[in-house]
């Protein structure tokens, strides 16, 4: 199969890139990382991506005067590498209407809640202050309005008594690095894809976001 293309963006640790880099590795995900790309020169995840052999690049928004004008530098980056999907992984930016157009339908995010719940920062802090039983990962297209994108998979991890930040962050994060790379996947064996706002799943539309957890029990079922 021939190897989709991609440009992974981030800002920080890099831990869902290190979870996409080891999925191609390991789990024969059929993506091309042509670059990773972060607007903060001293993320650790550049360093992931050295180590694994992609060019490492930084645009470094504190380096423009204004948002424009960083993401014409970030875009004309992008577009160097000829991505046929972006993926957000951890990058810490909102991006303007135009930049969300030019990649529109090809731009995924990952977010640490189960949208639309809890858009934004500090979800794991404000899901349980709110006294959720539940909490999760959701992996959307991105649209211009923030962690607005219809979204293609969720999977939930339950919110226990003693959970604190850490503990329920972690939880979560385990979760991303599993939904993370299928959507990826989906979309690189051309069976994601998005048509009018409406996310298309093996050619149907997809009603509600997938359950990553009927997804782990169909895959027990086809091993047994």
């Amino acid at each position: 199969m021939t190897r989709l293309p991609i440009v992974v963006l981030i800002s920080g640790g890099g831990s869902n890139l290190q979870a996409i880099i080891d999925a191609v590795v390991n789990e024969g995900l059929p993506v091309d990382i042509r670059a990773v790309i972060s607007n903060n020169p001293a993320a650790y995840g550049l360093e992931r991506a050295r180590r694994a052999g992609i060019p490492a690049l930084t645009v470094d928004h504190r380096a423009y005067p204004d948002r424009g004008s960083f993401e014409t530098a970030l875009e004309a980056a992008i577009d160097a590498h000829q991505p046929a999907l972006v993926v957000l992984a951890g990058f810490m930016r909102i991006l303007g209407a135009g930049f969300v157009a030019h990649y529109l339908g090809r731009m995924l995010n990952i977010h640490p809640s189960l949208l639309p719940a809890f858009t934004g920062l500090d979800t794991h802090r404000r899901a349980i202050e709110a006294s959720e039983k539940e909490h999760g990962a959701s992996v959307h297209f991105v649209t211009s309005e923030l962690d607005g994108g219809p979204v293609i998979i969720q999977s939930r991890v339950p919110v226990l008594p003693d959970d604190d930040v850490k503990r329920l962050a972690a939880k979560v994060l385990e979760r991303e690095h599993r939904i993370y790379p299928l959507a990826i996947r989906w979309f690189a064996e051309g069976r994601l894809t998005l048509e009018n706002d409406r996310i298309m799943l093996d050619g149907q539309p997809l009603t509600a976001p997938v359950d990553y957890a009927n997804v782990e029990d169909t895959a027990q079922h086809a091993g047994n």
